[in-house]
């Protein structure tokens, strides 16, 4: 449907109460509550407009959890599209619905079902949205996607079948080019594969027309098994993959390999996510994994290109610009570029060690250095966190973030998710951040 008379409302107009003070295990309370008080101090936070948090769409009911995103199409203009997911289990969507709004995402069409699992005769086909991209150069708008079939349904066969598609449109998604595929250099199908490790693994435009996509790839033993010298629940490589147009297309080259310690992260260097920082060098933000090995330090991980991207430096722990490390789990995090000019990071900082991917709360924003590429620790501020009364399986992650062109405020996209044994639960939210100028 097009246009407002056709459009239905999707978001919730009421906004939640304000977020409480947190309750944590009798263990790590006095941590954590100094910890807070910290951020909650922190010069940005005490002068920074209130966070809105609304209900973007609701789940259907107990058993399964929501995410629902949404992007710019176009360079200008509010033509927006939104993808909803529906999860029941880690690592697979059940279905997606797919919206279109002309507004910002003030309204939105009537939904219209994605199929992301089929049964195929070797198996089960499975895919994954990974959302949009308008490249700034041409006006394009590239969607991605992961695609496999798996042959018994276990997400880990992904590991050796993920393909990465996308397509290419001008202003609506629906009316593309064609079905393409990135083949990546030192990815065999069926053997290994290449990933978006998540929404957050958003491409980054250079001013002399390249694209940059951080990517995931499952290294090899050179007896073509995988291999996971951290032994971990998976290892990866990160690598930067570099895009020129070629008419509606895209020819793509891969970086130097980006490699994880695994005596310092059992899980590699994972769901890159990337920026531009001063004197045009790159900045790489990493997950990593403490995860069977909980004595080691779990930081967030960073690596450094001098070169434009082809060449980066080991990865290192993520630091404040004071040089002190700080925890995260094993989530995703989101660099993110505001029309300000500040360069913003989102993500998970915790006050004590993490045991691999938790506790995933609380959940920040912070303002990155573009000189050091540092997380600047008094411009760091709370956006989310476990509530009284809340079960400590709450996740805050697998989310993504955007500017809203009309407000300019960061309109986070992140599910409250209870992955409980007895089913998934969750709403998808959105955050809106107002930041400044």
């Amino acid at each position: 449907m097009r246009g407002a008379a056709n459009a239905t409302t999707f978001m919730s107009r009421t906004h939640e109460p304000g977020l409480q003070a947190p309750r944590y295990p009798l263990g790590m309370a006095g941590a954590r509550r100094d910890f807070l008080r910290a951020v909650l101090a922190a010069p940005w936070a005490a002068g920074a407009p209130p966070i809105r948090r609304q209900v973007f769409q609701r789940s259907p009911g107990k058993g399964a959890a929501v995410m629902a995103y949404a992007w710019y199409t176009r360079p200008r203009g509010g033509q927006m599209m939104s993808i909803e997911q529906r999860w029941s289990r880690s690592d697979t969507i059940d279905l997606a619905y797919y919206r279109y709004s002309r507004d910002h995402g003030r309204t939105w069409s009537a939904p219209v079902e994605r199929v992301t699992g089929e049964k195929r005769p070797d198996g089960m086909l499975r895919r994954h949205p990974r959302g949009g991209w308008v490249d700034p150069g041409t006006g394009r708008f590239l969607e991605f996607w992961l695609e496999g079939v798996l042959p018994t349904d276990d997400p880990l066969e992904g590991l050796r079948r993920w393909r990465i598609l996308y397509t290419v449109s001008r202003g609506d998604p629906r009316r593309h080019s064609g079905v393409r595929e990135i083949e990546v250099p030192g990815v065999y199908p069926g053997k290994n594969s290449a990933m978006l490790g998540d929404n957050t693994s958003q491409p980054l435009a250079l001013k002399d027309g390249r694209i940059l996509l951080p990517v995931e790839i499952s290294p090899l033993h050179s007896d073509g098994t995988l291999y996971n010298p951290g032994g971990g629940y998976t290892w990866h490589d990160s690598a930067v993959l570099h895009g020129r147009w070629k008419g509606d297309g895209i020819e793509w080259q891969r970086s130097e390999l980006v490699r994880g310690d695994p005596q310092r992260s059992t899980r590699g260097a994972i769901e890159p996510t990337i920026g531009q920082l001063t004197r045009d060098r790159l900045i790489l933000v990493l997950r990593g994994s403490n995860d069977r090995r909980p004595e080691l330090p779990a930081y967030r991980w960073v690596s450094f290109s001098s070169d434009g991207g082809w060449n980066w430096t080991r990865p290192e722990p993520w630091t404040y610009h004071d040089g002190q490390p700080f925890f995260s789990p094993s989530a995703c995090s989101q660099l993110l570029h505001h029309s300000n000019g500040k360069l913003y990071w989102l993500g998970n900082i915790t006050a004590t060690n993490p045991r691999g991917n938790r506790p995933r709360y609380p959940f920040q924003i912070g303002e990155v250095d573009q000189d050091t590429g540092r997380l600047i620790r008094d411009r760091v501020r709370l956006i989310d966190d476990l509530q009284p009364g809340e079960d400590p399986l709450l996740t805050l992650s697998n989310f993504y973030a955007r500017e809203d062109r009309q407000t300019r405020e960061i309109c986070l996209h992140m599910t409250r998710l209870f992955a409980l044994p007895g089913g998934w639960q969750g709403d998808a939210m959105l955050y809106r951040i107002g930041v400044g100028s």
